[in-house]
């Protein structure tokens, strides 16, 4: 090969290169650009209607009198119930796959069909939880059901976050543990867990904010949409935030729109804050590495 081809190819190389990267970029300053655009809307409209009223006001069929405080307390119920139903469950399932199962097919069959429940539609999830907490177990359309029902749509992401934290684990960690004479459950408790807690906490969070804005599983399972009253328990009826963004934005009315602009604010402080915390948290536990 003569030194002209060489460098023809090496030009032609650098020119790919050259062009990739522009693509690159002009991908990420697009997506950034949509999203300001989008975030600069929503402040432009809602800021004007966010107030300590529209915090602490219920609903009303007058846009200058609505507000979000049953939606906040509904958002708030959701979430803790989803998370206690959600977060030991998926942790213990996490742990019992990558420490104490058996490595066979039925095994690999498990976590390939949990991986793909982590994609499946959330609309999927709201039949699943209308047929079974709403009718069959006579739940009815309460905070147990959408609880339960955001718990089975955000499991599976808990579960794929904490196993892949777990098999980030050395594996040499745990046969030291063991040659000291520790149990597997000692081991597992001591040296496996604190390990990976940094990136389980990271998936619960991750989990967590998805469910916090999801719509339609809850529209599927009969979630409110007008409540002027604050849940008193799991089986009280309840509405969400997207639930009452949802309604907000379908009427015509521009005093409404205002409103969900001022709510979408609100749930986009609750996305940034269960964020801030994850990051907080992992942290306090990630072990400095030398």
């Amino acid at each position: 090969m003569t030194d002209n081809s060489v460098k023809k190819n090496e030009t032609v190389r650098k020119l790919k290169a050259s062009l990739f990267l522009a693509f690159c970029l002009a991908s990420v300053f697009i997506g950034l650009g949509v999203l300001l655009v989008l975030l600069a809307d929503v402040l432009l409209r809602g800021l004007s209607s966010l107030d300590i009223s529209f915090l602490t006001s219920f609903p009303s069929r007058f846009p200058e009198r609505a507000g979000i405080k049953s939606a906040i307390y509904g958002s708030i119920w959701l979430m803790v119930l989803t998370a206690l139903f959600s977060i030991p469950i998926g942790i213990g399932a996490a742990i019992y796959l990558e420490e104490y199962s058996k490595r066979n097919v039925l095994t690999s069959l498990i976590k390939t069909n949990i991986s793909n429940l982590a994609g499946v539609p959330s609309i999927v999830y709201g039949i699943l939880g209308l047929a079974l907490f709403v009718r069959a177990f006579s739940f009815d359309r309460s905070l147990l059901s959408g609880s339960l029902t955001m718990a089975l749509l955000v499991m599976p992401i808990i579960i794929v976050a904490s196993s892949e934290s777990i098999k980030a684990v050395p594996r040499s960690f745990r046969e030291a543990s063991l040659a000291l004479g520790a149990t597997r459950w000692q081991t597992t408790r001591r040296v496996v867990i604190p390990s990976s807690i940094a990136g389980m906490i990271t998936g619960i969070i991750l989990a967590l904010s998805r469910a916090i804005g999801e719509t339609a599983p809850l529209i599927m399972i009969g979630a409110l949409t007008f409540i002027a009253f604050v849940p008193e328990g799991p089986l009280s009826p309840f509405t969400v935030l997207p639930i009452q963004i949802f309604n907000w934005v379908s009427r015509p009315q521009a005093g409404f729109h205002e409103k969900a602009a001022a709510a979408i604010i609100v749930l986009l402080a609750f996305v940034f804050t269960l964020n801030l915390i994850a990051t907080i948290i992992r942290n306090l536990f990630e072990k400095p590495k030398y």
